[in-house]
């Protein structure tokens, strides 16, 4: 193996993933790592992929739309194409990111309130019990 290649092992402690995950991903043809045998060697294109494809996911991006992405960079216009659809997508994501968050906020602060509500009926009814005791 060269220093240049990590086998699977090495690349689920660097990217704190799992070997189905990995395997997942090249089934799905995100990655492409040599094969030897049933050795699976991952090359600096393949951690850059990954990378990429964990950061997408993170964003909330689908697989296809980080293929696509992907798929992008090995046009010849300098990727553009592949950063003015990645733009364009990330608007989209942060949109939908930012309406799912409002919307916990105000579930947290109706929870917040049902809450005190809550505490404030458990200490009237020990009020309650302790002045009938």
């Amino acid at each position: 193996m060269t220093t240049d290649t990590l086998n699977i092992r090495q690349m689920c402690d660097a990217f704190d993933v799992t070997p189905r995950t990995l395997r997942f991903y090249e089934a799905k043809e995100l990655l492409f790592p040599i094969r030897e045998g049933q050795r699976r060697l991952f090359t600096k294109r393949d951690r850059a992929r990954l990378k990429l494809i964990l950061r997408g996911k993170r964003f909330g991006f689908s697989l296809e739309e980080i293929r696509q992405l992907l798929d992008l960079y090995h046009m010849d216009d300098g990727q553009e194409a592949q950063l003015s659809k990645t733009y364009v997508l990330a608007e989209r994501h942060l949109a939908d990111m930012e309406a799912q968050k409002a919307e916990l906020e105000e579930a947290i602060g109706e929870l917040k309130e049902q809450m005190a509500w809550g505490a404030e009926k458990l200490a009237q009814l020990a009020k309650e019990k302790t002045a009938a005791a």
